[in-house]
């Protein structure tokens, strides 16, 4: 893909056909204006952004009674300018355009072959009025919902078997008001699982891009039973004691890019899922060929990546790298148990730098918290050919807890070139680890004995994968919004 400052030939047509295009658009706009009364003439800017599809058609809220007083209720005019806008799904696709304003607003379905756009100054506010929140049925690999027995609040930004959709924006802001889901969350006040800011399900070629989500009731950005996804230029801030404000969570979905994303959290910032024990099991539906880059976290309680605790579709083929991770609780971890079922394997990671951790590497075997009491006993979970190399961390309370299951343990771990300080005040022991199986090279301090040494010859132990994701190769192209002031 070559360095940021480099563009193929295309990408360089791609942008003086769109700068033809916004300077014919704008003059086309003023050709009626006289000399004298330029006052008069409505004046008009391009916006342009990077994308995986253009749009034939646009819109903008304000077209359909939209008011951005953060008092006024959006919801309908969000629906209305949807409903209006999906007739073009087939003649080109759609764009809809949120001006500079607060946008109080409840749930809203989007449609195929649709972009969403926030400008810089759009914030997009989430009701806090529970009632407003329509129920849905609980995710078919769950079999409930997480935060209590059956169905779950509808996600402020919802869509199902699309195909195209973009949510986009110059950093503009989705603010999901969560204290009051947060505190009734807290006092077991909620019937219901808390929503989303954004969930996609069932759909494929999703970008998620440039954005700042802030304050979710729950879970930021949940793609589900989904494909072809690139989610790109997101910033995500919550208390990081909130509850359960997961960053983004990957679901059930296969080919995903996430790359230059800024997360400080109550949860894990990211979090690999597909599915929850025999519901999991039963839907069958790995995570697969995700590949995670240039990701800044900051989670004092919970990991910069886990994967897991429910994987009970199985996760396989993730690749890691350039990690930074601050002030969090552990790098990588890797959360299952009995009942579980599936697997977690071909898990790469390289290049992460660590600063101030409880662990750097966690895996845990005996993660509890089941949908119910149906899950199999029997559903031992595989986990093997986990790589974790080229590390740095400092103050650091413990460099490792690996614990895998007694009589299934974990194995095909590989860990090299790895320099972790441990912090002065500690009085832990730097490794610990039970029931697993694998190798070490170059590591600082010495791993247990589980991982044996293999000798500073075996440096290139731990091997990233050297091909190519199909979503890597994924590229966007200039896109356009003409904006008419008055």
């Amino acid at each position: 893909m070559g360095t940021p400052t480099k563009h193929t030939r295309t990408q360089v047509m791609d942008i003086f056909k769109l700068l033809v295009a916004c300077v014919v658009v704008l003059s086309a706009r003023n050709v009626d204006g006289r000399a004298g009364h330029h006052h008069h003439v409505p004046k008009s800017h391009c916006i342009q952004y990077s994308a995986m599809s253009c749009r034939a058609h646009s819109a903008s809220l304000t077209d359909f009674g939209g008011v951005g007083d953060g008092i006024t209720s959006n919801t309908r005019a969000f629906q209305a300018a949807i409903d209006h806008l999906s007739q073009f799904e087939l003649q080109g696709g759609s764009q809809l355009f949120v001006p500079p304003g607060r946008w109080l607003t409840s749930s809203f379905n989007l449609t195929s072959r649709f972009t969403l756009y926030l400008h810089k100054d759009a914030v997009l506010l989430a009701s806090q009025e529970e009632s407003e929140w329509t129920v849905i049925s609980p995710l078919p690999s769950y079999g409930r919902g997480r935060d209590a027995d059956g169905g779950r609040y509808i996600s402020l930004i919802f869509g199902t078997n699309l195909t195209d959709v973009i949510i986009t924006g110059d950093n503009g802001t989705i603010d999901g008001q969560g204290q009051v889901w947060w505190d009734k969350f807290h006092k077991k006040e909620l019937m219901y699982t808390r929503p989303y800011l954004i969930e996609i399900m069932f759909s494929e070629n999703i970008q998620i891009s440039n954005l700042t989500l802030i304050d979710s009731p729950s879970w930021n950005i949940h793609p589900t039973y989904s494909s072809n996804i690139i989610i790109q230029g997101i910033t995500i801030l919550a208390p990081v004691r909130s509850p359960n404000t997961d960053g983004i969570n990957p679901d059930s979905c296969t080919n995903t890019r996430i790359e230059d994303c800024y997360i400080v959290s109550g949860d894990d910032c990211i979090a690999v899922k597909s599915g929850w024990d025999e519901y999991g099991i039963a839907f069958g539906m790995p995570t697969k060929q995700l590949v995670i880059r240039r990701l800044t976290c900051i989670s004092p309680t919970s990991a910069v990546i886990a994967l897991g605790s429910e994987m009970s579709g199985g996760i396989e083929d993730v690749r890691a790298e350039d990690i930074l991770a601050i002030d969090s609780e552990s790098g990588v971890r890797i959360k299952t148990g009995v009942g579980r079922g599936a697997y977690v394997k071909d898990i790469y990671v390289r290049g992460m730098t660590l600063k101030t951790m409880k662990w750097a590497f966690w895996m845990t075997g005996d993660y509890g918290s089941h949908p119910d009491n149906n899950y199999d006993p029997n559903a031992i979970p595989v986990v093997e050919n986990i790589n974790y190399r080229d590390v740095i961390a400092e103050n650091v309370t413990m460099a490792a807890k690996l614990d895998g299951i007694p009589g299934y343990p974990f194995t095909g771990i590989c860990i090299s070139n790895v320099t972790i300080e441990i912090a002065k005040s500690s009085k832990k022991l730097a490794w610990n680890c039970t029931n697993i199986a694998g190798i070490s090279s170059s590591v600082t301090p010495a791993p247990c004995a589980l991982l044996p040494d293999q000798g500073p010859g075996s440096i290139s132990a731990c091997n990233f994968p050297t091909d190519s994701l199909p979503i890597e190769n994924v590229e966007l192209q200039m896109c356009s919004y003409t904006i008419e002031q008055a």
